[in-house]
C-alpha cells in the first residue's frame, strides 16, 4: 500500500508538471518551416507560452523580430542577454543561436524577415521600441498567409510593416558579455551576487587577476567599465523582478541599493521612467 501511495504521488506530480509546462499554443514544426521557407519578404507567427516556459537554444534562417503582446521575455545569446517587456522587441539576426525564458504568461508575436529586406542599421541584436502602429500591424499580419497578390490589402500591410521596421528606435536593454575567460568568469560571478557592492579591486583579488587588466578587457569587449556593466546587470535583473510582481523596495534591497529612492533615481535616469511606470507603457 505504501508503494502504491508513493507511485500515485509521483504520477500526480509528473502530470501536474506537464500541465504547467505545456504551451497554450503549441509551436507547429510544419508551420514554422512554412514561414522559414516562404519567399515572402516578411511573415508573422503567433505563439503563446505559460509562465516559466523556456525555449532551448535554436536559430532561424531568416531575421526575426521578437515581440510580446503580454509578458516579459529574457533572451540569451552568445553576444549577451536582453530583457523584453511588452513595449519592446528584439531584432535577432539570421543564424544567431539564442534561447528564451518567459516571465509571466507570454503572448509572443514573431516577424520573420528576408535578409535582403533588412534595415541597414541592424548589424546585430538590437532592442527596439514597438510603436502602437507597429503593434497593430503585427496583430494584423498574424492572419496573413503567403503568397499574397501584389496589389492586395495583405501585400500593402506587409510593405507598411517593413517601412515601420526601418523607423524603430534602438533602446538600451542589452547586457553584453566579454569573451576573455577571466573577465567572463568575473561577470558570471557578478550576476550571481548583484547585491554585493565589492569594488573591482576586491573582485580582482578574489580571482587573482590584475584589476587594470580586467577593466581594460571589459571595456574593450563590452564597451562598458566595471561599474557601468554591473549597473546594467542590476537594472536588467530589476526588470525581471518587477515583471514578476516584486515591490520596488524589495527589488532595491535585492540588488544592493541603499534605498528604494536611490534605485528609482538610477532607474529613471537610465530608462526615462519610474519603475512603477515602465510596464504600463504598452
Amino acid at each position: 500500500m505504501r508503494l502504491q501511495s508513493v507511485l500515485r504521488h509521483l504520477v500526480h506530480n509528473i502530470c501536474k508538471t506537464d500541465m504547467l509546462h505545456t504551451p497554450q499554443t503549441t509551436p507547429h514544426p510544419q508551420e514554422l518551416a512554412q514561414v522559414e521557407n516562404s519567399d515572402a519578404l516578411v511573415a508573422c507567427r503567433a505563439t503563446d507560452y505559460p509562465a516559466g516556459w523556456e525555449i532551448p537554444p535554436h536559430l532561424h534562417t531568416k531575421h526575426q523580430l521578437l515581440h510580446a503582446l503580454q509578458g516579459v521575455m529574457v533572451v540569451q545569446a552568445e553576444a549577451g542577454q536582453w530583457v523584453l517587456p511588452p513595449s519592446r522587441g528584439l531584432w535577432m539576426p539570421a543564424g544567431m543561436t539564442h534561447a528564451l525564458r518567459c516571465i509571466g504568461e507570454v503572448q509572443m508575436r514573431s516577424l520573420y524577415v528576408q535578409p535582403d529586406a533588412t534595415p541597414q542599421r541592424f548589424a546585430g541584436c538590437q532592442v527596439v521600441g514597438i510603436s502602437p502602429l507597429l503593434r497593430e500591424l503585427i496583430r494584423a499580419a498574424v492572419d496573413v498567409r503567403p503568397p499574397t497578390a501584389p496589389d492586395s490589402r495583405d501585400a500593402r500591410l506587409l510593405r507598411l510593416l517593413l517601412d515601420e521596421l526601418h523607423a524603430l528606435p534602438v533602446l538600451p536593454l542589452h547586457l553584453p558579455m566579454p569573451t576573455d575567460a577571466r573577465v567572463l568568469a568575473l561577470c558570471r560571478r557578478l550576476l550571481q551576487r548583484l547585491d554585493d557592492s565589492s569594488t573591482l579591486a576586491d573582485w580582482a583579488q578574489q580571482l587573482g587577476v590584475d584589476g587594470k587588466t580586467i577593466q581594460r578587457l571589459l571595456t574593450a569587449q563590452t564597451g562598458m567599465t566595471f561599474g557601468r556593466w554591473r549597473q546594467q546587470a542590476r537594472l536588467l535583473r530589476a526588470l525581471e523582478l518587477l515583471a514578476g510582481g516584486a515591490k520596488v523596495i524589495d527589488v532595491a534591497l535585492a540588488l544592493g541599493y541603499d534605498s528604494p529612492g536611490a534605485f528609482t533615481t538610477m532607474f529613471r535616469k537610465h530608462f526615462g521612467q519610474a519603475p512603477s511606470q515602465f510596464f504600463d507603457d504598452r
